[in-house]
């Protein structure tokens, strides 16, 4: 199931971006552990965590995927560079239209204390 918040962060569009993008996850070879987790819903809690800046233990559980679930899903694709290789496959579609006034953009970055030279 699809809610209005998951719709929000990872519309049907972008999900057809990242969909090819996500290793796959195959069941163990011997077998147990618990059921596998929709691919979609664990993507969308990375998201959300990402986006608001929540800590991964505070995931509401209504996304429906449990904390160490989607915190290993994140590390498992940071180390395959997926988010590289998504940052290149979505085109800039507003952008290309001319909904985006670049004048009016601002560019955030990591604030890093600089050492003082010696």
């Amino acid at each position: 199931m699809v809610d209005a918040l998951s719709q929000r962060l990872v519309p049907d569009e972008l999900w057809e971006w990242v969909e090819p993008l996500l290793p796959t996850f195959t069941p163990r070879a011997q077998g147990g552990g618990a059921a596998p987790v929709d691919q979609r819903a664990v993507f969308t809690a990375v998201v959300y965590v990402l986006t608001s800046g929540c800590a991964w233990r505070m995931l509401p559980p209504s996304f429906g995927v449990s904390v160490p679930t989607a915190h290993r899903r994140f590390t498992v694709w940071t180390n395959a560079g997926v988010w590289q290789r998504l940052q290149r496959a979505v085109p800039d579609e507003p952008g290309n239209q001319g909904l985006i006034n670049w004048s009016r953009a601002v560019a955030a970055g990591a604030r890093i204390r600089a050492k003082k030279a010696i």
